[in-house]
């Protein structure tokens, strides 16, 4: 079980480096066009697949948002949004892999 719980976080951990990565792209991609061009921002995609070691979530592409420019504090709060999810899928890997480590722990005595 445990196995399964460090595998999900991982790719969820994963799938959030990736919509920080968009971010950056829009950014960059924004700053590029110049200040007065229009740049349609990129929005993450995210699914969740199931497979034998479990539930895992997949970073599933891009789509445009039509009709919206790239705004700095938009990306900055998805960047935020990203970070904090990121941060509490690595606290949920480090207590799978604490219940793992008793659990090998205990299998000794």
């Amino acid at each position: 079980m445990s196995v399964d719980l460090l595998a999900t976080a991982a790719s969820a951990m994963d799938a959030q480096r990736s919509a920080m990565d968009v971010a950056a792209r829009n950014v960059a991609a924004a700053e590029a066009a110049g200040p007065g061009a229009t740049y349609p921002r990129a929005v993450p995609q995210f699914r969740v697949v199931e497979s034998a070691r479990g539930s895992m979530v997949e970073f599933a592409g891009t789509r445009s948002e039509r009709g919206t420019n790239v705004d700095i504090l938009t990306e900055m709060i998805a960047v935020m949004n990203a970070s904090r999810s990121y941060e509490s899928d690595a606290a949920i890997f480090t207590a799978g892999k604490r219940l793992a480590e008793r659990t090998i722990e205990l299998g000794k005595l």
